[in-house]
């Protein structure tokens, strides 16, 4: 019997995925020590909390399951965390949930789990993973339901998923619905079949960036001009890290009219601000760039796009550049488009690749 090691974080999703597995493999769960945790505005640690890891264990227990805790707090300290500081620092908006499941449970774990004698690694993702014999490629696929499209699919945040990646991960709930999922965790006695979904960025529960960073880093951020493009001076920011694209409220300005954050000038320590129209863009550059579906391209291709996990994918034609990037070309203009965040190519249901928006 193969063996897999599925990564149990407490919540039902993974636990209700442990428990799919049992018996068609030999399952080991581990829960990852990520963090110490932030505390939430009630004072409660969430994630990584030992509730989280009571849960995990009792699920585990409950099923004759082996299970242990992965103290992972250095590597997601330098690969996510530092890289999330970084990347406020240069002005973009970064995606730390892609980064923890890039280098976190996809390479760190995946590595531990082969080097146990595991043949897979699983988690409780909404995705699918299938082999195409015509490509002699692993396809991503976006998860499905009885009424096909899945509002729960989480394709989006694995498009990093490398080939030896996908040839060893398993999604026992890509064709499921959450109230499916939870059904089942319910009827198997789960402890945490009605367990709440996490909210956020796990370590920084509040929602509060620019406190975390400053209490992280122990740097003071200056503050700045909040100008328009045409350089007029509406007022002052405190401190670029405080600010995304797209933002209208918390800038503590009054514009007499609505005002959107569509730009950082870095060098000048200044924010950009504009009105709706300022922040359509149809077109955009992308780097680091990993392809699935097939090994890179040498052409321009027609597909769809999008630039946040929760839009509708858009029509696009994609460019390859002589750098390794690409240039996007959408057909109709899209809204706050972000540096820092991903741009993840679909046809149809299966994820061609995707990068990060420069």
């Amino acid at each position: 019997m193969k063996k897999v090691m599925v990564a149990m974080s407490g919540g039902v999703d993974s636990s209700a995925a442990m428990v799919m597995l049992k018996g068609q493999y030999e399952v080991i769960g581990v829960t990852l020590k990520l963090h110490d945790g932030e505390l939430d505005n009630a004072g409660q640690k969430t994630c990584c909390s030992l509730r989280d890891i009571d849960d995990a264990r009792e699920v585990a227990s409950r099923f004759d399951v082996m299970h242990y805790v992965y103290n992972m707090k250095d590597i997601f300290r330098e690969k996510v965390i530092d890289n999330f500081i970084s990347f406020y620092e240069r002005g973009l908006t970064p995606n730390p949930c892609i980064d923890c499941n890039r280098y976190i449970k996809f390479e760190a774990l995946l590595e531990r789990a082969l080097a146990l004698g595991c043949d897979y690694i699983s988690t409780g993702h909404y995705a699918r993973i299938e082999y195409d014999e015509g490509r002699g490629r692993w396809l991503l696929k976006k998860a499905v339901s009885d009424e096909g499209a899945n509002d729960k699919d989480q394709s989006y945040v694995l498009y990093d998923l490398t080939q030896e990646q996908l040839a060893h991960t398993l999604f026992p709930l890509g064709s499921m619905k959450k109230s499916e999922v939870r059904a089942f965790a319910e009827q198997n006695g789960l402890v945490n079949a009605h367990k709440s979904d996490s909210q956020d960025i796990c370590f920084v529960p509040d929602g509060d960036y620019g406190a975390f960073i400053r209490r992280t880093t122990g740097k003071t951020y200056p503050g700045g001009d909040v100008a328009d493009t045409a350089g007029k001076v509406w007022g002052r920011h405190d401190g670029l890290i405080n600010y995304t694209i797209g933002q209208r409220k918390g800038l503590g300005i009054a514009f007499g009219k609505p005002m959107y954050v569509i730009g950082k000038d870095m060098a000048h320590n200044t924010l950009l601000v504009g009105d709706g129209d300022e922040l359509m863009n149809s077109t955009l550059t992308a780097s680091d760039l990993n392809w699935i579906a097939f090994e890179k391209p040498d052409k321009p291709f027609p597909c769809k796009a999008k630039t946040r996990y929760r839009m509708t994918e858009q029509p696009c034609t994609v460019y390859p550049l002589d750098n390794g990037t690409v240039r996007v070309e959408f057909d109709a203009p899209q809204r706050a488009v972000t540096p820092g965040q991903r741009v993840v190519f679909y046809d149809g249901d299966i994820v061609l690749g995707g990068g990060i928006i420069a």
